[in-house]
């Protein structure tokens, strides 16, 4: 009884979590309430608060669905007994680009983040954790780019922290113009080229170099 119980609770868990999608794509997340979400959802509004303690919880956990499926490339990049490590964050990125050209789902959260979720009062939780997300994105992606610069695939002196951030908002960017332009070009055709875009970068761009002092020559006295 117990096991059908905690069966029957993924399953309702499941139908907000649908239902919640396709209402904050429709309207937005402002414009959708949790009423809204337990009247498409066919259950009741305690229904939702016995799962989710508020509307930012709500949509995190609809955007932790599309983490796990990456988990094991990301993971790859970070261990020191990886040998290709800037291959490995090639290869996430890659599929990171067709993933949300290719899937109807990871796109329509993709597209509720970002063009349709407003950090309104409601939502300080929810910036909040995005916020938190942004700074431990950045840590791993540094950490994958400090493997990488000890594998000899980065430049010695590339400035981790600035490359870091860059690379992040490379891929925030082809993301959020893709979904607000699809038609503007193919991101599942182009997915390898954008990735090879982001690598020149962090090989080649002068900017990302952290600057070296060049010794004081003394003069002969």
């Amino acid at each position: 009884m117990v096991r059908r119980t905690k069966e029957e609770a993924q399953v309702t868990r499941a139908q907000i979590l649908e239902a919640a999608e396709q209402a904050f794509y429709e309207r937005g997340v402002a414009r959708t309430t949790l009423a809204d979400i337990a009247t498409l959802a066919g259950v009741t509004r305690g229904a939702i608060y016995w799962h989710f303690t508020n509307k930012a919880e709500l949509v995190q956990a609809m955007l932790d669905s599309l983490h796990e499926p990456l988990e094991e490339m990301s993971q790859a990049s970070l261990s020191e007994d990886e040998t290709d490590p800037l291959g490995c964050m090639k290869k996430l990125l890659i599929h990171l680009f067709r993933q949300v050209s290719r899937d109807p789902k990871t796109r329509r959260i993709n597209e509720i983040l970002f063009h349709k979720c407003e950090f309104t009062d409601e939502m300080c939780d929810f910036r909040r954790q995005r916020r938190d997300n942004a700074l431990w994105c950045n840590e791993r992606i540094g950490l994958s780019l400090s493997n990488a610069v000890r594998k000899g695939q980065l430049p010695a002196e590339l400035d981790i922290d600035k490359a870091a951030i860059g690379l992040h908002a490379f891929v925030d960017g082809i993301l959020a113009q893709w979904l607000l332009i699809p038609e503007g070009f193919s991101l599942d055709q182009q997915a390898e080229q954008w990735v090879d875009v982001c690598m020149d970068m962090l090989r080649f761009s002068p900017a990302l170099r952290i600057p070296t002092v060049a010794p004081a020559v003394l003069s002969a006295g």
